[in-house]
């Protein structure tokens, strides 16, 4: 199961999110900063 804020696009682009791009985004830098910590 993958959480839907992870979902892209094929070339990367961001793409629809109920939560809004921003805040998918916003999620998706949260996680990649615990990642790399």
């Amino acid at each position: 199961i993958v959480p839907c804020h992870r979902v892209v696009g094929r070339d990367g682009a961001l793409t629809g999110y109920a939560g809004g791009l921003a805040r998918k985004r916003a999620l998706l830098e949260l996680e990649a900063a615990h990642a790399t910590a």
